[in-house]
């Protein structure tokens, strides 16, 4: 019984080890595609870092549109008419996150992974104030805009608000402008 065995079995005769090196290949290839894999949603090629930019000392460049919003800061941002102005960019070049100061002393972040639109920004404010009375607002419930001072802070945005809406509402005053 101590024989070495002379004959070969024919399911496995003309078999080599080959299936079993394969194996290991197949896997060194999955780890090669999980490496170079990125959640297309969660990131986007032109979209920095506020932080990044401030290193690099590029400057911000704000739209005109969010001051002829005329929001208030305790209605949704879904009741402004003008729906296109809500997916502009809050800022050029596009930042994933950036910080909101009111002149009372409150900041609030608005964020998106594709970019910061001044619809987040609007939601974000809207988040802090939703809940407030019209006469908690103080005496300036409208936004009027935002600004950007990189000598007080590269980071952050200033809010500034206005007494009144200052957007036309209804047709009739503005024909009879018009008319004149």
């Amino acid at each position: 019984m101590t024989e070495e065995l002379s004959r070969v079995d024919s399911a496995v005769a003309g078999l080599s080890i080959s299936p079993k090196d394969e194996k290991p290949a197949a896997k060194e290839d999955k780890k090669e595609e999980k490496k170079t894999h990125r959640r297309g949603s969660s990131t986007a090629g032109e979209v920095r870092n506020i932080n990044d930019l401030e290193k690099e000392k590029i400057p911000l460049e704000l739209p005109i549109e969010t001051q002829r919003l005329g929001w208030k800061l305790n209605t949704s941002p879904s009741t402004i008419e003008d729906k296109e102005y809500l997916k502009l960019p809050l800022v050029k070049p596009l930042v994933k996150k950036i910080d909101l100061q009111f002149p009372s002393g409150l900041e609030v972040t608005a964020r998106n992974l594709k970019g910061v639109t001044i619809k987040d920004a609007l939601d974000a404010i809207y988040k802090q104030y939703k809940k407030k009375a019209d006469d908690e607002l103080g005496d300036k419930p409208y936004l009027a805009g935002f600004e950007w001072d990189p000598e007080e802070s590269w980071t952050r945005l200033i809010v500034h608000q206005k007494k009144d809406a200052g957007v036309p509402t209804g047709g009739k005053k503005s024909k009879k402008k018009n008319a004149e």
